[in-house]
């Protein structure tokens, strides 16, 4: 993997947009990247990372999304980062945009965008970028698939933190083994610990649970077998559960049979006896129900003898009843005669009160001859009705006339009234319209004028606070700037006096036999010593920042200084030398001015449409005027021809009235008297009719009645039944006759008669024998039906162990073979000897090649010196093979590597970490790592030393590598002339680019 080229906006403390271009950088092959603490070093590596997993490292990665964006960036910039990196043979281009919460387009407020992703390959024979996708998912795994390594595996592998080595040499076996089964992803072998532990547990409860169901099904026998022995006293997992189960539960089963035999036997005998008294029982009830049945006739008999009477009677009455029905129909035609007859009879009475006293002796035929008169007489009438409806209508037109006159003479007299005032209020309305117009012309000169006067007034209001705001800016200048001076006169006395003291410093590094870093003798006899009030390196940084501190305090406050005194310029360029409370005034009279204006010209408009609708009305009224004109000479020759009309039919409608008020009047005098005359003229013949009808039903009842045998015809009516008393009367009869029948039969049955003649039967001792022979049964075929039972339940559940016996027979093999294998994986079995894991065996196999690898780098660190090697010892208590010590070549001892110096540590911690990578990458398939990065570290080291580690990374170019060191240290930027700078300042980082040139 190569990196060429990383854009960055908005990221981090890079406010603007930076550009590195790793290929002028890595033409040097080794290259630094500096800066001052906080300028964002570590930014550019979290650059590189986010590009490519879409996460920061470490602890960074819990604390990404919004907060990866630049808090110096403008509010309408969008993170963004770049990177063109070759993998693979392969050139591509990353590009990712993490949630970005922007302003709305629209109103106020942010909304949140969602991040985004872009992946390009570059195609060389197209020469042009093609793009491959913009899923996040998709690009993650197509970069994770190419690089061969996870992000923790990348951080680990590619940018090279050395804390974390340093960390790992002085780790224990616990701590060590969790950082190599990041890096090596041997989870899977404790998957395998995991998994065989699991199934070691299910098949020890598969077992356990196989053995407890055996006990259970054993303790349901005992129960099934009533008395038997107990089944053995043994606990699951025991040896020999499964065969003294079987052996127990075969003796239960013989005893069981034995038991169904001797049932069996009684239940037989039982049986036989009990038939017998069924015999008996059923022998003597048949004697009780016989004689029970000829004793219930003879009282049967003595009853039906007591209702003879009574019977006799009811046939006499069914038959008086017979025959009046056949009187029956004669009776129904003479009630509806008569019926007839009185509702006939009441009409004609009700018709012949409402006719005249002159009608009241005459007959239906004289009725109906009055009754034509009069429908002849109306008749005539219908011509003279005709006129009469044609008069009222002359009368109501006439009227109308007299009304439109009066309403023309209304309209001509008002329109006359109005339009003798028009010329004043047109007038008065044209004066209105002009004084509104000027009003309005004056508002709008003074609208003109209003905002030039406000803009004044809000920039003299402005000049005067500026004024004070410059004089307290001015004072806080002054005052920063003296601290500032103070401060860096501070600085340069401490960093003198430690300059002075120095020594001191340098002494305490001296060790015998190591050279002096001054004057390179190995023999320090009389070493500085610290003195009271010695200035140390870290109060001489601490001064220096409150130096810088102070610079850039007073460089602020010039700045506010110069941007209130530019503010307060323009603002005195625009008010001019006017006084403030001056421009008030005159802005409130101009105020108050165009109000007035305003209020003058508002009432322009309704006095222009009051004028228009006055106009319109006089149009009105002089149309209405002549129209009123025209209609008054039409009126008078229509008048004269109604009055005309009027007079003829007046004069032939006194004729047709007679003595009515008028001829409507007459016709419904003449109508109502012809339908009185028509209605009792048809009473009265309907009443003559019904009454003959009335004579000749009373003829045929008589007839009827008597020859039915009855002498009058009510004794036939009282003979009637009606539908209740004939049912009644022949329930009875049947009833009668059906229990006599059957008494005579019952008394006439031959064995129903000698039952008789026998002594009473003892049904109820036959019943109590007959029950005790049946409870003597009932309890043979329980005890039966329970042996029964416990053979059935105790074959089915010796069936159920035998099966349970031959389905553990495999478990307990697999669960034996399974806890072997679990216990060596575990390391707690005794074949185990080093009692290792088998995750810790694997990581000790990975840790033996990384420090074979660091020992090559190593040994060239330390002239020689020290050696890398794994320990397989057990630490304490703990379980071993994940050791890790040095081997001192000065001494041939081996020891401990949380013994190693500072600087011993950082380039051991250092060779463990290329060490590592190198394993890794092996362990991801081979990628080549054209581009490396270190993060700090190297000043710990002493100048001989640091050559050492820079000619040991130097030697990481071959074959075209590059290496990026991370580095504070000042003598680096001499020793490498290929270097990226961060500049931080108050806008945010910027980066500078110089390359080995």
């Amino acid at each position: 993997m190569r990196l060429h080229h990383l854009d960055i906006t908005a990221f981090g403390p890079f406010g603007g947009s930076q550009q590195v271009d790793f290929d002028e950088l890595s033409a040097a092959g080794l290259f630094l990247l500096h800066g001052p603490t906080g300028a964002g070093k570590t930014s550019v590596l979290d650059a590189v990372c986010y590009a490519l997993y879409g996460s920061v490292p470490g602890a960074r990665h819990s604390s990404q999304g919004l907060t990866l964006r630049s808090d110096h960036a403008a509010p309408t910039t969008r993170t963004e980062v770049r990177l063109e990196l070759t993998v693979a043979g392969r050139r591509l281009e990353v590009t990712r945009q993490p949630p970005w919460e922007r302003p709305k387009k629209r109103g106020t407020g942010t909304t949140l965008d969602k991040a985004q992703s872009w992946l390009r390959e570059y195609d060389p024979v197209a020469g042009s970028w093609k793009d491959l996708s913009r899923s996040h998912q998709e690009i993650g795994e197509e970069i994770t698939q190419l690089l061969g390594m996870s992000r923790e595996q990348f951080c680990q592998v590619v940018l090279l933190p050395q804390g974390d080595f340093a960390r790992f040499l002085r780790a224990d076996a616990e701590a060590r083994g969790k950082l190599l089964g990041r890096l090596f992803d041997t989870h899977r072998f404790a998957e395998v610990e995991k998994r065989l532990a699991e199934r070691r547990r299910t098949t020890e409860a598969e077992v356990r649970a196989g053995d407890t169901e055996l006990l259970a099904d054993a303790h349901r026998m005992q129960q099934a077998a009533g008395d038997a022995t107990p089944p053995p006293e043994l606990a699951p997992g025991d040896p020999g559960l499964a065969e003294a189960v079987l052996a127990w539960a075969a003796v239960a089963r013989s005893t069981a049979r034995e038991r169904l035999t001797i049932a069996h036997c009684a239940r037989a005998a039982a049986d036989s006896a009990r038939a017998a008294t069924e015999r008996t029982l059923d022998d003597v009830r048949e004697l009780a129900r016989q004689q029970r049945r000829f004793a219930e006739a003879k009282e049967r008999a003595r009853l039906l003898q007591e209702r003879a009477d009574s019977h006799r009677q009811a046939q006499t009455r069914m038959e008086r009843g017979r025959k009046a029905e056949t009187v029956a129909p004669a009776l129904d035609l003479r009630d509806a005669a008569e019926a007839e007859h009185h509702r006939a009879a009441t009409d004609e009475t009700r018709a012949r009160a409402l006719l005249p006293q002159a009608y009241a002796e005459a007959g239906a035929a004289g009725l109906a001859a009055a009754a034509r008169k009069a429908a002849e007489e109306l008749g005539g009438l219908e011509s003279a009705r005709r006129a009469e409806q044609r008069l009222a209508g002359l009368v109501a037109e006439r009227a109308d006339l007299d009304r439109q006159e009066r309403a023309d003479e209304d309209v001509l007299h008002e329109a006359e009234s109005w339009l003798s005032g028009w010329d004043t209020a047109r007038a008065a309305l044209q004066s209105r319209i002009e004084s509104a117009q000027e009003a309005a012309t004056r508002a709008e000169q003074l609208g003109v004028q209003r905002d030039p006067a406000r803009g004044r007034l809000d920039a003299a209001r402005l000049r005067d606070q500026l004024a004070g705001d410059t004089d307290e800016a001015h004072q806080r200048a002054l005052a920063s700037r003296e601290r500032a001076v103070d401060a860096r006169a501070h600085w340069l006395d401490l960093k003198e006096q430690r300059l002075r003291g120095i020594a001191a410093e340098l002494a305490v590094k001296l060790a015998d036999g190591e050279p002096c870093a001054v004057c390179g003798a190995t023999e320090h006899p009389r070493p500085a010593r610290k003195v009271a009030g010695h200035v140390g390196r870290e109060a001489e940084e601490q001064a220096l920042a409150a130096h810088q501190r102070a610079e850039e305090e007073s460089a602020e406050d010039e700045r506010r200084l110069g941007v209130v005194r530019e503010a307060l310029a323009a603002a005195s360029a625009e008010a001019g030398d006017t006084a403030t409370g001056q421009l008030a005034q005159q802005m409130v009279e101009l105020e108050e001015r165009h109000a007035e204006a305003r209020r003058g010209a508002l009432g322009l408009h309704s006095a222009q449409e009051e004028l228009r609708r006055a106009e319109h009305e006089r149009e009105l009224r002089l149309a209405a005027g002549q129209e009123a004109a025209v209609r008054g000479a039409s009126r008078v020759a229509r008048r004269d021809t109604l009055d005309r009309e009027k007079a003829s039919l007046e004069a032939e409608l006194a004729e047709a009235r007679g003595t009515a008020d008028s001829v409507a009047a007459r016709a419904a005098q003449l109508e109502r008297q012809a339908a009185l005359l028509t209605e009792a003229a048809d009473t009265a013949r309907a009443a003559d009719d019904s009454a003959q009808r009335l004579k000749d039903a009373d003829a045929r009842l008589a007839d009827a009645a008597f020859r039915a045998g009855f002498d009058t015809p009510q004794a036939a009516a009282a003979a009637l039944l009606d539908d209740a008393e004939h049912r009644d009367l022949q329930r009875r009869l049947d009833a009668w006759q059906s229990e006599e029948a059957a008494v005579r039969a019952v008394l006439a049955e031959a064995d129903t008669a000698a039952a008789a003649q026998q002594p009473p039967a003892d049904l109820h001792t036959a019943e109590r024998a007959a029950e005790a022979a049946g409870r003597r049964l009932q309890d043979t075929v329980s005890a039966w039906d329970a042996a029964a039972r416990r053979c059935t339940e105790l074959d089915r559940l010796s069936a159920r162990a035998a099966v349970s016996v031959r389905r553990l027979a495999p478990l307990r093999e697999e669960y034996d073979r399974v806890a072997r294998m679990a216990g060596l994986a575990a390391g707690t079995s005794a074949d185990n000897e080093r009692k290792m894991r088998l995750e810790a065996y694997v990581l000790a196999a990975r840790l033996e090649q990384v420090a074979a690898a660091a020992t090559v780098r190593l040994r060239r660190m330390s002239s020689g010196r020290y050696t890398l090697v794994h320990s397989a010892d057990r630490a304490g208590r703990g379980r071993s093979g994940l050791g890790l010590h040095v081997v001192d070549a000065w001494t041939g001892r081996e020891r401990d590597t949380a013994t190693l110096s500072g600087g011993e540590t950082f380039f051991a911690s250092l060779a463990l970490a290329l060490g590592l990578a190198d394993v890794v990458t092996d362990e991801a398939g081979g990628v080549r790592l054209d581009t490396l990065f270190i993060d700090e570290g190297f000043g710990s080291l002493d100048d001989q030393t640091l050559d050492e580690v820079l000619d040991v990374l130097d030697a990481l170019r071959e074959r075209d590598r590059s290496v990026g060191i991370v580095s504070h240290v000042a003598d680096l930027r001499r020793r490498i002339h290929a270097q990226l700078e961060i500049v931080k300042g108050r806008s945010g980082s910027v980066v500078r680019q110089r390359g080995a040139g």
